[in-house]
């Protein structure tokens, strides 16, 4: 086991996975579901920053000048379509796209998961809130895949699973476990 400079808390004592998690192959899935995660949102920027034809054509990637947050938010209906549009320009564009590749790329690597899930957290709300009441017209009246996800991130920040196959550690001996742990 690789070793790791203590994270310590505001009582003074050493936090690691380890000490949250006793269990290797739980440390395993969890670190497995923050990867799985962290690449659906890592996936999302790649997708609309190129446009490989998977959600986004080519013709409407980032790269080529297409608006990614734009597209989206022209067709929001609903109470909260108002709420909305003032993020349709560029700089919701740059706001989104910054914040799929934040939130994807720490929570691959394992580090910032904190801030991550909290980021994440919001913009998968506000993702939801945008459908509202559409969402609520699906198979289940009450919860979408955005809630999953959102717990999928907290999961992953609370129980520290960036430790395991992740620079949590490392990044733990560089700034605490503060909200940037």
């Amino acid at each position: 086991m690789a070793t790791a400079t203590p994270n310590r808390t505001a009582a003074g004592t050493t936090m690691f996975q380890e000490e949250i998690v006793t269990s290797s192959a739980v440390r395993k899935t969890l670190a497995v579901g923050r990867i799985i995660i962290g690449w659906t949102f890592l996936w999302a920027f790649v997708d609309k920053l190129f446009g490989l034809g998977f959600a986004t054509p080519s013709e409407r990637a980032w790269i080529n000048g297409g608006s990614p947050a734009q597209g989206y938010m022209s067709g929001i209906e609903g109470p909260f379509a108002g709420l909305f549009q003032v993020f349709a320009n560029p700089v919701g564009d740059f706001l989104f796209m910054f914040g799929l590749a934040g939130i994807g790329i720490a929570m691959v690597v394992g580090a910032g998961l904190k801030i991550a899930a909290v980021g994440g957290s919001l913009l998968l709300f506000f993702m939801y809130l945008s459908q509202f009441p559409a969402a609520l017209g699906g198979t289940n009246p009450i919860t979408t895949s955005h809630w999953l996800e959102a717990a999928a991130l907290v999961i992953s920040a609370v129980t520290l699973s960036g430790d395991t196959w992740g620079l949590g550690k490392w990044w733990a001996g560089k700034v605490g476990n503060g909200w940037l742990r």
